[in-house]
């Protein structure tokens, strides 16, 4: 028999992986805790293989790669192979190293040095957090089964986890936790481990009675020497080993030197961050303190002030447009029924609900919104952006029940349902118009004379009317279906109101109502017993308390194990139920035994099988989860709890089987975080067979239009296959349903039951319901007794004729003639089925027309780190935090106000400190809107960092100071010319700018009609940017500083140039930035002082037509120019000129480039900061000595004078010095690279590091050696 030689301690790694790939071996070799004879070598774990030579095989690598490729663990073919070998190079050189710098202090093997520890600790997490990328999509590191790659790396990781890693770290290696989870629970490992603790503190561990040895053998398996504190026997070690001892070592204290250079570095950093940060200029913020009455228009005389500040900016504005009715559909026109040539544009906003307050995500649909809106006003269309509110039924229900317990102690069935909801109506009230607070401080321009709320007497009408007409058409009947049942709520739910939780296997979760976690991600195996024989036939199901409502087995038809039970029965366990064997094709033979329990009333799959073989529906849960129709002892109990009762009393009669780990999906209620049942229940659904027919043909034949298009196969696979849809809410607040049952107090007519829709009959009222009701059964109305039906509906179906019932449907009002259909439907992808194709398929239905032409999906924001607002998280944020700036404290303040649990309440505190250390900074209201549209690619997620949003305050200070140079430049007497035009006498810096806003005109225009909305931002932003303020108002500095009459005359034209680019980038950037371009805007002089706009809001948007200078030859040749420019800045910085000018040669190719120098040479020499620019032809002999030349383009090289500006021996000192480090530096890593096993040992990403550290040091010593041969040339 082999023998394996192991350390006792138990934390060497190394022995302990050795153990574990023994589990995996066919012919597990002896265990000997004890030292390896003495030909092996002092090295554990060793295995001495029992063949003719007596093999020795030494180290944790080969000795478990030898014990696991036997037991077929090191892959199935070469690549797995490979990959497995790559895991344990990473396992070794990566993981270990760090892993016992961190863990060997606490264990006393070496001095604790608080910093080197730190900076240890801050390496470990982050090679773990590379492993938790790697691990996201993955459940073991190779293939789909446990391998030795995950042996070695749990390994390396396992005194991490033990002692170094807390809660808090282990959070957010949330996949590397839940693989390693998953490893030490596997059967060998847990046969080797045991029972793993967690770390919960990372302390010092109190040292064990054997610690003397203890510790020197776990700090011998970090470099697989034996420990020097046990006594020695066997000869003395060999050179070969003592010189790979003294390597390892080396290497444990280059690592733990390099360790303390980063953490000096870190000090110096941190010590040079102090000192620097008193000079860091804060974001200064100034306020508008001249009295200005609400609505009256803000004080524009007064000077601007030094600097950009959103406070300032954004006060009083918003009133006074308000006030003005710029907003209003009816501005500027007679009548809305006149024709407009212009067109209409109208758009309803997606109601958000009522509760509690807009966040990121309806910050982003309201800035895209607004923008839309702005821009078809200023295009001179009728426009209308109608707002409104949801009443959110179960959302509003929760939080006013809450409320209600939390400050009174009661429930809304100690109120009672009048009562109840005048609590609610009262919430409404109060907290209601915050969201619309929001939205004015957004900036958005929703005509708010006509907001609606979907409670309101005119839509609760529109709700009645469409469900009566429905009803009475018979496309809303009355079923008794599965539906989602939340027992916490009482109330059926609807798809999106389920959130699926993937588990990956045996997992303890939270339920309302149970102290303890209960046990999902388990499937359990049980028999029945077949009638009348000895046979028994084996299921599994992830829900063994549904056992007690089974009323069939299945089998596939064409399964040759069960033919011979055809016509059988098996026999329940607890009752006399007998349950047939029935025959049906939905079942997998492959899975399990092929053979299932059916459950028809609470299974979907298994009520479609209940359906086909007519089986019965027993339904063994009640509204609040506990079990009915049941036998004793389970009749009574919890649902959870049954679910171990009946595991417990399977295991007493024998028919147990197994319960073993199930990747499953659980269903939990967002609303109530209770899991959802699959519930029989009584409903009303809407038939939307034909419905849906309608949608998905209006979207193929083109009348509705849905962009982006891969949003196609979404909406056709859900029309093309929709379900009926259940409206009924078991919820007070909402719309109760205008149903009623019919009681006929009459002996000739037998009494309905209450799936029998020929005993329901919808009404305006009691009275018109009595009449239907007689008619319908023929009798008098005084025989007839109703009873309304107590649920509300669905929140969705009021929302779905939100687009004509906010103009009063079914009433034919003014405003449904001109506004419906509406134009555009602009809304989240995540509510495409929800929202967007009930609105389509009713609008059908009800007006025989589509809501709207063209529906615009936005993308769905989620935080920097690409997660989903969730208010645990702590990630939710309220755009006016983000708009006025916010401390830590007060983010941590609202958690307190908010209906979060404790637990919740300091996992959501983490994940503000941890996003959010110095709080949110003030951005202001035009640079957030900014920077959402900037984010909106026409894609499904956005990760929102707060960091850029700010970056685009500055953007606005720059816009600021840009407008407030030129107005200084224009000068107080400026009188811009009617009509914005070319003289014919501009200068090329004057046509090249022209010619530049021209084109940013035409890429808004495109961009606002194919709703690219990054391309807008984009165009603006390098308008104004990199083209007018960093190019233009440079290059035109010279011609506002010369006195003669001609550079005067000159400078009337580029006033009117400037003028222009101000006026027209002001209009353009006005959709997306409406504050700051009205500030500005405001302040210019007007082209015509009658007639003129009072708002930029309401000025036309700039059209191409009108702006049609563009030229792409001026931008060629400007194009080349800036080329020129930039590198001789290059050379400049080079050589450290920063503030000498120095003469500039540019040699060029041909005459013409020499012209072109020539055309632009003011151009060049300005922006470049040039003494003088001498165009020159010909050879080198025509430059003179002395210069630095850097290459331009294939047409022009640059020859910047040096000599006589700079002390050339102290540069060429310099540069040698560098040139040195440079050399040493590649020679190190090319000895790194040249080595035997680097190909084989070194993981392919840090290979490629190497390689291109090693090009660019290449370069840079290519550069550094040139620069000291002209310099030497020049001496």
């Amino acid at each position: 028999m082999d023998s394996l030689y192991v350390s006792s301690h138990p934390d060497d790694f190394r022995s302990l992986q050795a153990l574990i790939a023994a589990e995996f071996s066919p012919s597990r070799p002896q265990t000997l805790a004890e030292e390896p004879p003495a030909r092996v070598a002092r090295c554990r774990p060793a295995l001495v293989l029992r063949d003719a030579e007596a093999t020795a095989l030494c180290g944790a690598g080969a000795v478990s790669w030898y014990l696991a490729s036997v037991g077929g663990r090191t892959g199935s073919d070469a690549q797995q192979q490979s990959e497995v070998w790559q895991w344990l190079s990473f396992a070794e050189n990566e993981l270990t190293p760090v892993a016992c710098a961190v863990v060997f202090p606490l264990l006393g093997v070496m001095g604790v040095d608080k910093k080197l520890q730190q900076s240890s600790r801050a390496e470990l997490l982050r090679v773990l957090k590379v492993l938790d990328q790697i691990l996201e999509p993955r459940t073991f590191l190779v293939g789909e089964s446990l391998s030795l790659a995950d042996v070695a790396v749990a390994m390396a990781a396992l005194l991490p986890f033990k002692y170094a890693l807390e809660p808090s770290d282990r959070k957010t290696l949330v996949n590397v936790s839940r693989w390693f989870d998953t490893c030490v629970n596997q059967p060998q490992l847990l046969k080797v481990l045991g029972k793993i603790t967690l770390c919960e503190k990372m302390v010092p561990v109190t040292p064990k009675s054997n610690s003397a040895v203890n510790t020197t053998t776990a700090a011998a398996a970090a470099n697989g020497t034996a420990p020097s504190s046990t006594p020695v026997s066997g000869p003395p070690k060999t050179e070969a080993q003592l010189k790979k001892e003294a390597k390892k070592r080396e290497k444990m204290e280059k690592f733990q030197q390099k360790k303390e250079m980063e953490e000096k570095k870190k000090q110096m950093q941190s010590q040079t961050e102090k000192k620097a940060k008193p000079e860091k200029k804060e974001l200064g913020v100034i306020t508008y303190n001249i009295p200005t009455p609400a609505g009256e228009k803000k004080d524009v005389l007064s000077p601007l002030p030094d600097s950009y500040s959103p406070q300032y900016v954004e006060a009083a504005w918003y009133p006074w447009w308000e006030k003005q009715g710029f907003f209003k559909p009816e501005y500027g026109r007679k009548s809305l029924s006149e024709p407009n040539p212009r067109g209409i544009f109208m758009m309803c906003i997606p109601p958000p609900n009522v509760t509690g307050s807009l966040h990121l995500g309806h910050a982003l649909t309201n800035a895209i919104q607004d923008c839309l809106t702005r821009w078809h006003r200023m295009r001179g269309e009728t426009t209308l952006w109608n707002p409104g509110c949801d009443h959110a039924g179960i959302a509003t229900q929760v939080v006013v029940e809450k409320k209600l317990m939390r400050e009174r102690g009661m429930s809304r069935h100690d109120l009672g349902r009048e009562n109840f909801i005048q609590e609610v109506w009262k919430w409404k009230n109060e907290k209601g118009d915050r969201i619309y607070h929001q939205l004015k401080k957004l900036g958005s321009s929703l005509d708010w004379d006509r907001a609606c709320f979907t409670m309101d007497p005119k839509l609760s009408y529109a709700v009645q009317e469409a469900f009566i007409r429905m009803h009475e058409e018979g496309v809303i009947y009355r079923s008794k279906r599965l539906v989602n049942w939340s027992c916490t709520l009482n109330s059926a739910i609807s798809d999106i109101e389920v959130d699926k939780k993937e588990l990956i296997g045996r997992t303890l979760l939270p339920v309302p109502g149970y102290k303890e976690k209960v046990e999902f991600g388990v499937l359990v195996s049980f028999s029945y017993k077949i009638e009348g024989s000895d046979e028994e036939i084996v299921v599994a199901t992830t829900r063994i308390e549904t056992m007690l409502g089974d009323t069939a087995v299945a089998v596939h038809p064409e399964d040759s194990r069960y033919q011979h039970l055809k016509g059988k029965t098996v026999i329940h366990p607890f009752c006399d139920r007998k349950l047939p064997i029935v025959f049906d094709d939905f079942v997998d033979m492959n899975f399990g035994t092929g053979a299932v329990k059916i459950t028809p009333a609470h299974d979907h799959n298994d009520y479609e099988v209940g359906e086909r073989h007519k089986l019965p529906f027993i339904n063994i849960l009640d509204e609040n989860g506990f079990l009915i129709n049941v036998p004793p002892p389970f009749l009574g109990m919890k649902r959870f709890d049954a679910r171990k009762a009946v595991l417990q009393a399977l295991k007493d009669r024998g028919q147990f089987k197994e319960v073993k780990d199930n990747p499953m999906v659980v269903p939990v209620c967002s609303r109530s975080k209770d899991i959802v049942e699959p519930l029989l229940k009584p409903q009303w659904y809407v038939d939307c067979a034909d419905m849906g027919k309608q949608a998905a043909d209006a979207v193929r034949n083109g009348e509705l239009k849905i962009i982006p298009d891969h949003h196609l196969k979404t909406w056709f696979n859900w029309m093309d296959n929709i379900r009926d849809w259940c409206i009924s809410r078991q919820l007070w607040w909402g719309h109760r349903i205008p149903a009623y049952f019919i009681t006929v107090n009459d002996p000739s007519v037998k009494p309905g039951e209450d799936v029998d829709g020929h005993y329901w009959v919808s009404g305006r009222s009691e009275e018109e319901a009595r009449e239907k009701a007689a008619k319908r059964f023929n009798v008098t109305a005084d025989k007839i007794s109703l009873r309304q039906d107590e649920d509300v509906l669905d929140t969705w179906f009021s929302s779905g004729i939100f687009p004509f019932s906010i103009f009063g449907w079914p009433n034919e009002t003014e405003d449904l003639k001109v506004f419906y259909p509406g134009t555009l439907l602009e809304t989240g992808h995540d509510i495409l089925f929800f929202w967007v194709a009930r609105m389509v398929m009713m609008g059908l239905k009800l007006t025989g027309k589509l809501p709207f032409k063209e529906v615009y999906l936005h993308a769905v924001v989620r935080d920097a780190h690409g997660r989903k607002m969730s208010k645990s998280l702590g990630n939710v944020i309220d755009p006016l935090d983000v708009i006025t700036g916010i401390s830590l404290e007060g983010l941590h303040a609202q958690l307190k106000d908010s209906n979060l649990d404790p637990v919740e309440i300091e996992k959501a505190k983490q994940g503000q400190k941890s996003d959010y250390p110095s709080g949110i900074p003030e951005c202001g209201t035009d640079a957030l809107r900014f920077a959402l549209c900037a984010y909106t690619s026409q894609g499904r997620d956005i990760n929102l960092d707060v960091n850029r949003i700010l970056g685009y305050r500055h953007f606005c200070n720059k816009l600021w100071n840009a407008v407030k140079f030129a107005m200084r430049t224009l000068g107080e007497g400026f009188v811009p010319w009617e009509k914005a035009r070319l003289c014919g006498s501009e200068s090329v810096s004057d046509r090249w700018i022209l010619s530049r806003l021209c084109a940013a005109v035409t890429l808004c225009g495109n961009g606002f009609q194919a709703y690219d909305f990054p391309a807008i931002t984009t165009a603006i932003y390098n308008f104004w940017l990199y083209e007018l303020c960093d190019v233009y108002l440079e290059s035109v500095k010279p011609v506002f500083s010369s006195t003669d009459a001609e550079s005067q005359k000159q400078a009337e034209v580029c006033r009117q140039t400037l003028y222009t680019c101000l006026e027209v980038g002001l209009r353009l950037l006005s959709p997306i930035m409406p504050f700051v371009s009205e500030e500005l805007f405001q302040r210019l002089p007007r082209r015509q002082t009658q007639n003129s706009p009072a708002s930029i809001s309401v000025t036309p948007y700039p059209e191409s037509s009108e702006f049609c200078w563009h030229s792409e030859e001026i931008d060629r040749e400007m194009e080349f120019v800036m080329t020129v420019v930039r590198t001789i800045r290059s050379l400049r910085a080079d050589y450290n000129l920063t503030k000498t000018r120095a003469d500039c040669y540019l040699q060029c190719i041909d005459s013409a480039t020499v012209s072109l120098v020539e055309k632009y040479s003011l151009q060049i020499q300005t922006l470049s900061y040039s003494q003088a620019v001498h165009p020159v032809s010909g050879g080198d002999s025509a430059i003179p000595e002395g210069c630095a030349v850097a290459i331009a383009s294939d047409k022009c090289s640059v020859h910047l004078m040096l000599k006589g500006l700079i002390d050339l021996e102290k540069e060429v000192a310099k540069l040698t010095t560098k040139q040195g480090e440079l050399e040493k530096q590649m020679e190190k890593l090319e000895e790194k690279m040249k080595k035997s096993d680097y190909r084989e040992k070194v993981p392919a990403k840090v290979q490629e590091l190497d390689a291109e550290k090693l090009r660019q040091s290449q370069t840079e010593l290519q550069k550094v050696k040139e620069a000291i041969e002209n310099f030497r040339r020049m001496m």
